[in-house]
């Protein structure tokens, strides 16, 4: 509770002033507790920052070690007409394929007509449409409007969607429209009927097929892309997709055809990809390079000379740190440290430099690829795994050691905080209590200095005699 203060009404001192600097002097050790609190705030912001870093890297290495990761491989198509990738399923080699047929998605087209026909009951007819393999999905419209057929049609979730499309005029002026049936999907697996009745209806045949109707018409079959390999052999074989892509016909390789490559035969070379690997082996330098680079410039000692001449050395914020340096040191150990093939990471264009980072040369690890591609990249891949885990092991979110120095240093923010609010409770009870003896003691010297103005007024009251008058 705070005390109520005339500040210095008696001694005509500033109390309120007196008081705040015993109070500051007192609350020392709560400034050194914030002091300590920020420090520790700032070493947990850099620390998430660290952390960040060494999880990426961890990610990436453990990517660039999974089997097949750098078995990267690039394909050259002989035709302009169809493009080529190949994937980590490749193998180096050349395959002639020819091109017979692409894709079809089937359309339909009804007979022009103003309106929907209606049933027995005077309701709009249901449509009815059965896929490939036989599964009957029904659409009811809402009325004979053709809008709301096609409305009915799209939600229905059926194998085809219509649209409603402008067919001239009857005798009498009147709009007419066709109804525009296109398959969901390419490919003969996607071919569908439709029918004007219900299900049962389908079912029990007295539903009618509308594209035996005069003026409608299948626009396009449903037609699945077809290439052979081998033509003209006795090992001749065809290959078909729903679709112009083909992904079968070598494994890894996948190939996308147009129109222009029927009747085409076409060439695809397979040859390893140097230039991805050295991409990837750059990339992981790369992310190593900026994790350490954040360690050193938190760990650096710096020198500086003060204004007589000598020098000081000023710690990073990590300087000494135990756990962060054992993070740089398995982090650094796991690039440059030979594979157990024996095979040294310069050999692979890695090299450390005197300042802890690391170079990558590219021509370096080319000629190593072109020497030995799958030793080389077996090497690469046992670099990859044990950065992986020096990274794991710092960045893990349950017993990473970066992890568990940034839970310590929050648990300790947090005690900190428990500390400084007790302090402010202490401060403010003690600043109180000084103010209350403060404004007791202005009081007694305020009583003593009335006292005083009485008797200065007694004395001064009293008869004066001269020493002539004693005579």
């Amino acid at each position: 509770m705070s005390t109520l203060s005339m500040n210095g009404l008696g001694s005509g001192l500033d109390i309120t002033s007196m008081v705040n600097a015993l109070i500051q002097v007192e609350g020392l050790p709560q400034q050194q507790l914030q002091q300590t609190k920020l420090t520790d705030q700032s070493m947990i912001t850099n620390l998430q920052i660290m952390n960040s870093k060494a999880s990426s890297l961890a990610t990436l290495a453990t990517n660039l070690a999974m089997p097949s990761a750098l078995n990267l491989y690039t394909v050259s198509s002989s035709s302009t007409a169809v493009t080529a990738t190949a994937g980590t399923g490749a193998s180096p080699g050349t395959v002639s394929v020819r091109f017979d047929q692409i894709a079809q998605t089937q359309v339909d087209v009804t007979a022009a007509m103003g309106g929907w026909p209606t049933d027995g009951s005077g309701a709009a007819a249901a449509v009815t449409f059965v896929d490939a393999a036989g599964k009957q999905t029904e659409a009811t419209p809402a009325s004979t409007s053709l809008d709301d057929v096609v409305a009915a049609i799209n939600a229905s979730g059926g194998p085809a969607t219509a649209m409603k499309v402008a067919a001239g005029k009857d005798a009498s002026g009147n709009p007419l429209y066709r109804l525009q049936l296109t398959a969901v999907k390419s490919g003969a697996g996607a071919a569908f009927t439709v029918y004007q009745g219900t299900a049962a209806q389908m079912t029990a045949g007295t539903a009618a097929d509308l594209m035996t109707q005069p003026g409608a018409a299948v626009v396009t079959q449903a037609q699945d892309a077809q290439a052979t390999l081998y033509a003209g052999t006795a090992a001749e074989q065809a290959v078909t997709s729903p679709s112009n892509t083909f992904s079968d016909i070598v494994p890894g390789l996948t190939a996308m055809a147009t129109q222009a490559a029927v009747g085409q035969t076409v060439t695809f070379t397979i040859a390893g990809d140097n230039a991805g690997v050295e991409k990837q082996a750059n990339s992981l330098v790369t992310s190593i390079n900026d994790l350490l680079s954040n360690i050193s410039q938190n760990t650096s000692v710096t020198t500086s000379i003060n204004s007589t001449g000598g020098s000081s050395a000023t710690g990073g914020l990590f300087t000494g740190n135990s756990t962060v340096r054992a993070v740089q040191d398995a982090i650094t150990n796991a690039l440059y440290m030979p594979t157990s093939n024996g095979k040294s990471p310069s050999d692979l264009g890695i090299s450390i430099q005197q300042d802890g980072s690391f170079v990558f040369d590219q021509t370096k690890l080319d000629a190593a690829m072109t020497a030995d591609s799958k030793g080389t990249i077996a090497s690469l891949q046992e670099i990859a795994s044990r950065v992986s885990a020096a990274a794991k092991n710092a960045s893990d979110p349950t017993q990473g050691s970066l992890t568990s120095l940034i839970a310590g240093r929050q648990a300790e923010v947090a005690q900190l905080s428990d500390q400084i609010s007790d302090w402010d409770t202490r401060l403010a009870d003690r600043k109180d209590a000084l103010m209350a003896l403060f404004n007791a003691m202005d009081t007694s010297l305020g009583t003593l200095k009335a006292q005083q103005s009485w008797l200065t007024s007694q004395i001064a009251g009293l008869p004066t005699y001269s020493s002539s008058s004693s005579k």
